[in-house]
């Protein structure tokens, strides 16, 4: 039940620019990760530790985690950084501490060489779309 109450919370956040010292910007990645193998470990009270871990090290880090499900055998995550945060360092984080974690509290993940596969997908994203971004610069105003 917490897990869904902080999920509707999360959708109703809206997406502002942020201001840094010297810039304003907006940094979200999205995320997929997947356990080694493939194996469908993400459940029951492994996943439920899992959001916990990720929430708590997003808020450590001043990571705002805009949406995160989890299925048994892959993650979408979906965060906002800091935009001088590398994002393999962000991986890193996110995978590390959830491997190191949930290992220690669950010796049945110990059957698997490691947590997770060392591959991920990432991507980037903002207020508005790529194609919205290329339109406004191919735009003649700026000539």
């Amino acid at each position: 039940m917490m897990i869904e109450k902080w999920r509707d919370f999360m959708r109703k956040q809206t997406f502002e620019y942020q201001h840094y010292n010297h810039s304003v910007g907006l940094a979200i990645v999205h995320f997929v990760f997947i356990p080694k193998r493939r194996k469908p470990v993400l459940k029951g009270e492994i996943r439920n530790r899992l959001y916990q871990i990720w929430q708590e090290l997003a808020a450590e880090k001043k990571w705002n985690i805009r949406a995160l499900e989890i299925a048994p055998d892959h993650i979408h995550l979906f965060v906002e950084i800091n935009p001088t945060d590398p994002i393999h360092l962000v991986v890193k984080a996110f995978k590390g501490r959830s491997s190191n974690y949930l290992r220690k509290e669950f010796p049945e993940l110990l059957k698997l060489p490691s947590l997770w596969s060392k591959s991920y997908f990432f991507s980037t994203a903002g207020n508005v779309s790529a194609e919205t971004i290329q339109k406004y610069i191919e735009d003649p105003h700026h000539y």
